[in-house]
């Protein structure tokens, strides 16, 4: 395929995902390169559909300039990702990258929610005690590392990471890991986009090997991690390849 062919097929594409450029090209060609490289070159790849690509998206979005934000937004509706999902990615993004992030891109979403008329459901509170939520994070901590769960930081004698790590397994795969709206697979997804685009190496590496646990593929990981790459930089993007290279040898 020509630079031109990608270039089309990629006006295309920003087009049907109603993120074509609103306003004139003031850095000559720009328009242009970023449906050649972001939605030709990116978008268009296979082993990932765009419901998930756009969850990916979201999620290493969810920190930045609010207009880009609104606009995925309107566009995560568009391909049928419901408000309690998108939400759901913010938290999950927020997990990692600071729950002020959450709160910043949920008030994004209120915005393009409210403008849309789209009301998000109400989900009764929960009030499971801590002894359940602790059980249920173990249950689903071991779930998705299996005997990696208790190693390195997470290592239960160590008791310096132990000061703050039962924390992350109560309210991190205990509350946040079994809310509903996503599913464990589009949780994967977000965390490790998330990961890559902040970066979060170690992180990285560890969650890419948990993903097959639950039904992600190889080439859906790396998708993954690819789709980063327009929204946060590709070089970040090609250091969590290089870490899929030591994850997924094979691949």
């Amino acid at each position: 395929m020509t630079r031109q062919d990608l270039r089309k097929r990629g006006q295309q594409l920003r087009a049907e995902l109603n993120l074509a450029p609103e306003a004139p090209d003031l850095m000559p060609g720009f328009n242009d390169f970023m449906a050649e490289v972001a939605y030709g070159a990116i978008w268009d790849r296979p082993h990932l559909n765009k419901h998930d690509r756009i969850l990916c998206t979201l999620a290493v979005c969810s920190s930045y300039l609010r207009p880009q934000l609104a606009r995925l937004i309107g566009t995560a509706l568009d391909l049928g990702v419901t408000p309690l999902a998108m939400l759901e990615v913010f938290l999950q993004a927020g997990l990692y990258g600071g729950f002020v992030t959450t709160e910043a891109a949920v008030e994004v979403a209120r915005e393009v929610f409210t403008a849309r008329g789209v009301s998000v459901p109400d989900t009764p509170p929960r009030d499971d005690t801590n002894e359940v939520l602790d059980a249920r994070g173990q249950e689903i901590m071991a779930k998705l590392h299996g005997e990696r769960a208790s190693g390195g930081y997470a290592a239960p004698g160590n008791t310096i990471t132990g000061a703050l790590y039962p924390a992350a397994i109560r309210y991190g795969y205990g509350e946040i890991w079994d809310r509903p709206g996503l599913t464990h697979r589009e949780r994967m997804l977000v965390a490790i986009a998330t990961f890559t685009g902040l970066p979060l190496e170690s992180q990285l590496r560890k969650f890419s090997q948990s993903a097959l646990n639950i039904g992600l593929s190889q080439e859906e990981v790396i998708e993954a991690v690819i789709q980063t790459g327009p929204y946060s930089g590709f070089p970040r993007a090609l250091n969590g390849l290089a870490i899929l290279t030591e994850v997924f040898p094979s691949a």
